[in-house]
């Protein structure tokens, strides 16, 4: 095959980009096209972009994570887990982790956003990112993407600024999850002398199993219940 100058620079750009990208996330495709594809915005070709592999990179993305938050923090509750996990995998995370291996420099990108400086936008970066462990989990198995995560992921979860919310709060937002309805908290009863009350607390919510708790404040037995009820009702 004969290349022209102009056709011969750009096949030794696009050839060195792709090993040096290869070399950076420390992963050798066996199908260089794929890995093409990952860092094809839709800007430059609609019907052989990146968003079906982005769309599959966000769901391997997801497990991996979720796999790491069960092994790493075991006694957290479902509802504490999905708050680390959206914070992991969302937008913020993924464009920071695009800016570690640089993709802006590799993306390929249609004119109108290369014009609009589009190797630097969070959404198209952050989606790359997916698209390339896409890419990875279709060229070289769950092991290799997982692989590739890890190696970023890790010192971010477990270096997780995270501010767990307490039993009450736990419990109202599974709820509302699950059935759009809150928990009905009630005061059964108030004993003690005025200085020294004690407050017995009962939630309730249609055909869960109910459950009480008593302490000198209100709000502290509300707590309590709704800690008793998410460990009896197993939410």
């Amino acid at each position: 095959m004969v290349y022209n100058i102009k056709e011969y620079l750009i096949l030794l750009i696009k050839m060195n980009s792709s090993k040096f990208i290869q070399d950076l996330i420390n992963y050798q495709f066996n199908d260089k096209n794929i890995l093409t594809q990952a860092l094809t915005h839709k800007s430059k070709i609609d019907d052989s972009s990146n968003e079906v592999l982005e769309f599959l990179g966000d769901r391997v993305l997801s497990l991996v994570i979720t796999e790491k938050l069960i092994e790493f923090y075991p006694s957290d509750r479902e509802g504490v887990l999905d708050k680390k996990l959206s914070k992991l995998v969302n937008k913020d995370t993924c464009f920071e982790v695009a800016q570690k291996i640089n993709l802006m420099d590799f993306i390929q990108l249609g004119y109108t956003e290369i014009q609009s400086d589009g190797n630097q936008k969070k959404s198209i970066l952050s989606n790359c990112c997916e698209a390339l462990i896409g890419a990875i989990y279709h060229d070289g198995g769950y092991s290799q993407a997982k692989k590739f995560i890890l190696l970023y992921w890790s010192d971010l979860i477990e270096n997780l600024n995270f501010k767990p919310i307490d039993s009450k709060s736990a419990l109202q937002e599974a709820l509302l999850k699950k059935h759009k309805k809150l928990p009905v908290y009630k005061t059964i009863s108030k004993t003690g002398p005025d200085h020294d009350p004690v407050f017995c607390i009962e939630v309730s919510f249609e055909n869960y199993n109910s459950a009480k708790a008593e302490a000198s404040t209100v709000k502290e037995a509300e707590k309590l219940a709704a800690t008793k009820f998410l460990e009896s009702n197993k939410i």
